[in-house]
């Protein structure tokens, strides 16, 4: 056997072998002893209480009887046969029955024998039956671990077809604790953690996990798990922030000169609002102190990050830095340059976009002066990111909407210097603590949390398909008042399976209420060429046509204050985030908003929740923490980031007071013992290296 009996393949271990090894392996990615030790139940089964047959009533599930199985007969049927056992106990009698695997039963179970079956009862006729129940002999029942309560494991279709049950696994742990030994799973926290928070050991969770030997063990092994886990993602997001911050060095923006203050002074188009300040005097000290800074603004949509991040661009060029803003999209960072281009219109600061679309001689001019300094800002897409962009002196990075970029992606921006750039990543999709704790914990976090002042709340209505009359009549009124509309489709065609309204559909009934020359109506949709697209985009923008019918393109890079009302249809199969989003599109203006969220009759649970939500409130994080426990954490990240929270066994929505006192711990720890050298801390150092060994790690990156 190897050093460490964990990594042993799964194939050796009693009971697996290499055709179910290889099983375990393609469907459930379990390849040593190790993991198989990791997949914990996803429920359980009380095996404590035991029924007498005239207890037992039909369509019961999860019944457990200890009797006798006096007989077996064959009994013929239409198709084939089936096998029928008599099973008795001292107070009635219950038919077993079995459709498949008979002649291997018939070998196998022995008549007159004490066995303790369990399954569902149900009823044929006046005879109790349990079909294809779970036997075992008394004697092995007693011998085997699970004495309590029966651990049910994931599963998958195939595994199933292949009868490998949540029994068998149960088995085949078994044989993995028989194998390893009592006592053989090393402690991975610290006394000091065990005994403060009264954690039960390492040995007895991962047996109780298992193999529970009572509710009151099981509870305790649950919350030893779910807290070492959260509590090694803490250790590991704060051990990068501890690093940053102490060896990681980067350019000292000591001035706040003459551009920050042209601009505030003499350029600024409203108004800065206290939370505004609040984070760009947080920025200030970060960049003041010559470490490297690595900030996650979050903002609701319309809150004013694009203003305080250029703002900081400001700092870095008063002190002899360029800067870079990276957007996901070319619209959106179309949008950034037209944005910021306007701002620095009466300033003496060059600012250019280089996108996939830049023309190639364009692009050579922009690479040369983006060398020479010429260039104080430079915005784009990925393009930012090519080995042919070269930078002078690169000061500070902005990054718009971080979730959509790669953690490799965006180390290239690292390259292009001696220090590394100080960072702000900038999202509009507000993130519920408990997710922004274990997400970007090691990143320093600054929260805009108000909205500009005079901007009036949009007002936010749910209708249904039978109110779409009342709905074209009130848009028919606000184009009279001069203003524009979105209407939003989730489809571009129709779908056979689902039955709602489309793009091609929606926009032909529109047309039709508002017929022109009186009204005229933009379309775009993903499956347009880009000049198309833009060319719609920029009728709108320009006031050309009232309506705007679109697929989700408009959730990002459209800003049109004088578009007043969002016409979300078939709401329903939309995300809260994504609603929220499109939300935003509108409220940019002076005069009072609206969104109406059309549906059908039918609705789900959860799709009722989103839109009561989104009646209810205007408040993106209160929208998030809802979405959160609405669709989970994976979902959530989206896919640049499901990896991050690989999780065995917590939740971060159901367990967020485990996370909080982990993180608490955490922090207490490594604030005392930064590297972890004291000898008390040396099971956390020897847990935390292992857990690192097979990662990579970003330590150094947003």
């Amino acid at each position: 056997m190897q050093q460490n009996p964990l990594s042993t393949p799964i194939e050796y271990l009693n009971g697996v072998g290499p055709q179910r090894g290889d099983m375990l392996r393609k469907e459930l990615r379990m390849f040593t002893y190790g993991d198989l030790l990791h997949l914990f139940p996803n429920r359980y089964i009380d095996k404590t209480k035991y029924f007498k047959i005239n207890e037992v009533s039909p369509n019961t599930s999860d019944v457990q009887i200890v009797g006798r199985l006096v007989g077996l007969q064959d009994v013929k049927q239409k198709r084939g046969s089936r096998l029928v056992g008599t099973f008795v106990d001292d107070t009635g009698q219950i038919d077993l029955v079995w459709f498949r695997a008979t002649t291997w039963l018939k070998k196998n179970l022995k008549i007159n024998q004490v066995y303790v079956i369990f399954g569902k009862v149900t009823k044929f006729g006046i005879t109790l039956n349990m079909a294809h129940p779970e036997m075992e002999l008394l004697e092995e029942h007693k011998r085997n671990l699970r004495t309590a309560m029966q651990a049910v494991y994931p599963s998958t279709e195939k595994l199933s077809k292949a009868n490998f049950t949540s029994r068998t696994m149960s088995r085949i742990v078994q044989a993995l604790f028989y194998q390893l030994g009592s006592g053989r799973f090393r402690e991975t926290l610290s006394q000091e953690i065990i005994d403060k928070h009264k954690l039960i050991s390492k040995n007895d969770a991962l047996f109780n996990i298992h193999f529970p030997v009572s509710q009151d063990f099981l509870s305790k092994a649950q919350f030893r798990l779910k807290f070492e886990e959260l509590f090694y993602i803490q250790v590991e997001l704060i051990s990068k922030k501890l690093i940053r911050k102490n060896r990681l060095k980067s350019y000292v923006f000591e001035n706040v000169g003459e551009h920050f203050n042209d601009f505030y002074n003499n350029h600024l188009p409203f108004t800065l609002t206290g939370a505004q300040k609040r984070v760009l005097k947080e920025i200030r000290k970060d960049t003041l102190q010559g470490e490297h800074m690595n900030r996650l603004i979050q903002g609701d949509v319309g809150s004013g990050k694009t203003i305080v991040a250029f703002m900081s661009m400001l700092i870095a060029i008063d002190n002899g830095y360029q800067a870079t803003l990276m957007a996901p999209t070319s619209i959106l960072a179309t949008q950034h340059n037209e944005g910021i281009s306007e701002l620095v219109d009466k300033m003496d600061l060059r600012v250019e976009l280089l996108t996939g679309a830049t023309k190639t001689a364009k692009r050579r001019k922009i690479h040369e002066a983006l060398l020479s300094g010429e260039i104080d800002i430079l915005i784009g897409t990925h393009a930012l990111i090519e080995d042919k962009v070269v930078y002078k002196n690169l000061g500070i990075a902005i990054i718009d909407e971080q979730h959509r970029f790669g953690v490799a992606q965006r180390a290239k921006l690292w390259k292009k210097n001696t220090l590394a750039p100080h960072v702000l990543v900038m999202t509009a999709t507000p993130i519920p603590r408990t997710l922004a704790m274990s997400l970007y914990g090691d990143l320093d976090i600054s929260v805009i949390d108000e909205l500009p002042p005079g901007r009036k709340p949009i007002k936010t209505l749910h209708r249904y398909d039978s109110n779409r009359l009342r709905v074209f009549k009130f848009m028919k009124d606000e184009i009279t008042k001069g203003r524009q509309i979105y209407v939003v489709y989730p489809l571009i065609e129709e779908s056979e399976k689902m039955d709602y309204k489309d793009l091609m559909d929606g926009y032909e009934s529109i047309d039709r209420y508002f017929p022109k020359p009186e009204y005229q109506i933009s379309m775009v949709h993903g499956k347009m060429k880009p000049a198309d697209k833009e060319y719609e985009m920029n009728r709108f923008v320009k006031g050309e046509t009232q309506i705007m019918v679109a697929t989700t393109v408009i959730e990002v890079g459209v800003n049109v204050p004088n578009a007043s009302v969002m016409i979300i249809e078939s709401s329903e199969r939309f995300g809260l985030s994504q609603l929220h989003q499109l939300r935003g599109r509108v409220g940019r203006g002076g005069e009072q908003s609206y969104c109406i969220l059309m549906t059908g009759v039918k609705l789900s649970s959860d799709s009722k929740t989103r839109l009561e939500t989104m009646v209810r409130t205007n408040d993106g994080f209160e929208i998030a923490d809802v979405d959160l426990k609405l669709r989970g954490p994976g979902d959530i990240m989206g896919t640049q980031q499901s990896g991050v929270l690989d999780m065995k066994i917590a939740d971060i929505v159901k367990d967020s007071d485990i996370l909080l006192l982990a993180r608490e711990m955490a922090l207490e720890i490594l604030n005392d013992d930064p590297l972890l050298q004291k000898p008390e801390n040396r099971p956390i150092w020897e847990t935390y290296q292992n857990i690192s060994k097979n990662k990579t790690m970003w330590g150094n990156i947003s």
